[in-house]
């Protein structure tokens, strides 16, 4: 199993987004896809699937609902776990607490083939505890200075502080495949040079009206116009991800993610 977050330093470049499409085109592809929706300020992955979440990961903590009573299911057979404004109190339960929910979501949930995770936007401490939760993180910039800025200091804070060392980048609303590579090797050229960092490439997905009209439609482009630009280059990144990669962790399952999330010692669970 594959934990792939989702990132980028700036809020506004289309990171859900290409949470969503890159997570339909893999199911797409015939694997078991979960999209986890760790946006926990802005949470919208629901939104954009045109879903509605009556229940969220807040439940399951509070033992209201299980985790398959809360799980959402898009019309590419993506399963979604809809965000919880209150898994930050998760710092605050029990060591027993924690290890009883791992346990939960462990028994409850058919593990799946890649669990994708949108996080956040910016570098504050859960957006940081996400990604570093995950063995990839994809970081989604577009041809803005903040974009640039904010990406840098999101890898920056990832090296520092989680050690990070390997991200991939994919350009989103991109002019050309030059403009993009160019965005790409700047950005790269400074995060190797001043944090001992190495960048790939996965791809870009170009500036294309029938990603906005799916937007406003709230489907995926892959569902409602998988032929249109947009959708064709999702499905190329889509096969970069699946087929190379630069992993942070060699474990993985869905139970050492939420492990690594809630920081439980290997001896409590």
């Amino acid at each position: 199993m594959q934990v792939i977050g989702i990132t980028g330093g700036k809020g506004g470049v289309g990171k859900t987004n290409i949470a969503v499409n890159l997570s339909s085109a893999m199911s797409k592809a015939g694997l078991n896809v979960v999209l986890l929706d760790a946006d926990l300020g802005m949470a919208n992955v629901d939104v954009i699937m045109g879903l509605k979440a009556e229940f969220t990961l807040a439940d399951v903590v509070t033992g209201n609902k299980t985790l398959d009573e809360i799980t959402l299911k898009s019309e590419c057979g993506v399963r979604i776990i809809p965000a919880a404004s209150g898994i930050p109190m998760m710092a605050d339960l029990t060591s027993e607490i924690r290890a009883n929910l791992i346990h939960a979501i462990s028994s409850q949930v058919d593990p799946p083939d890649v669990l994708v995770v949108d996080t956040g936007a910016g570098i504050d401490q859960t957006v940081q505890t996400f990604v570093s939760a995950c063995q990839r993180a994809i970081v989604v910039v577009c041809d803005e200075p903040a974009s640039l800025t904010d990406a840098y200091a999101l890898i920056k804070v990832l090296r520092l502080k989680k050690g990070y060392k390997q991200f991939e980048v994919i350009v989103n609303n991109a002019e050309s495949p030059l403009q993009a590579k160019k965005l790409f090797e700047r950005l790269s050229s400074v995060t190797e040079k001043h944090l001992d960092t190495q960048l790939s490439y996965l791809g870009a997905v170009p500036q294309d009206q029938y990603l906005k009209r799916a937007v406003q439609e709230q489907r995926p482009v892959l569902s409602a116009y998988p032929r249109s630009p947009s959708s064709l280059a999702i499905q190329d990144v889509a096969k970069k991800v699946l087929t190379s990669g630069h992993i942070h962790s060699t474990s993985g399952g869905l139970t050492f993610f939420f492990e690594q999330l809630l920081d439980i010692p290997a001896d409590q669970v």
